[in-house]
């Protein structure tokens, strides 16, 4: 009987040892790994933000705001300028719908509310399918020199995207166009065996979209709230 509560201490004490070890292990490769993850991710967002709007000569980082949805989320948004002038909003959101989680975007709007362009955050979806989402919601490639697209066109006034392309969100206005796949009723072509992907990446454009125009529309309201408070006194 000694014997067997001998061993049996001394197994509880091995696995109470091996989980240390193993606890501190992975507590020092966290903190080893945690700020080159985290400089990644902001290296990252950066990149979008300067894809996703027009030129501009601000610090888009330093003027960041934040927007909230209709579910009450906090949306990172980053105000594009161009001689003190706004020219785009980069907004980071993101739809809990995906197949497999989460599907975060970074989408860019004229102060209208018109896309400019999207770039894909980060996701869960199935390899090969979910990854269709980097391009597929984008204009196709101009066949005539084969580097313009009709994107570069929309940006700097050359044509605007006639919309051909069944799944290009790119120069349409959520606000106008319905932004939703096909199979529900909307404008949108869904990726090809990927629909519900499609469906997640749209919802995270569409709630971008509301939450930034809500607030355009709460600040012009404050503006003329002041200007007639301003005129009685």
């Amino acid at each position: 009987m000694s014997k067997l509560e001998s061993s049996l201490k001394n197994m509880v004490i091995t696995l109470l040892v091996i989980t240390v070890v193993a606890g501190g292990a992975l507590g020092y490769i966290y903190q080893l790994t945690k700020e080159p993850i985290e400089m990644a991710a902001i290296e990252k967002q950066q990149e979008a933000i300067q894809v996703v709007v027009p030129e501009f000569d601000n610090n888009p980082a330093e003027e960041l705001f934040q927007l909230t949805s209709e579910s009450g989320a906090k949306l990172n948004a980053f105000p594009a300028k161009m001689g003190g002038e706004l020219v785009g909003v980069a907004v980071e959101s993101v739809s809990n719908k995906g197949f497999a989680g989460e599907v975060k975007i970074m989408v860019g709007f004229k102060p209208d509310g018109t896309v400019i362009d999207y770039q894909i955050l980060d996701h869960q979806e199935t390899p090969g399918l979910g990854t269709k989402m980097d391009d597929w919601f984008k204009p196709k490639v101009v066949e005539e020199g084969k580097s313009r697209s009709k994107f570069f066109d929309f940006l700097y006034g050359i044509k605007e995207s006639s919309g051909s392309d069944g799944n290009n969100i790119v120069g349409k206005n959520p606000g106008e166009n319905n932004l939703t796949v096909t199979n529900d009723g909307g404008e949108v072509d869904a990726i090809t065996a990927a629909t519900i992907t499609s469906r997640a990446f749209l919802d995270a454009v569409n709630i971008a979209y509301k939450a930034f125009i809500n607030d355009f529309e709460n600040e012009e309201e404050q503006s003329i709230e002041n200007k007639e408070e301003g005129g009685t006194q």
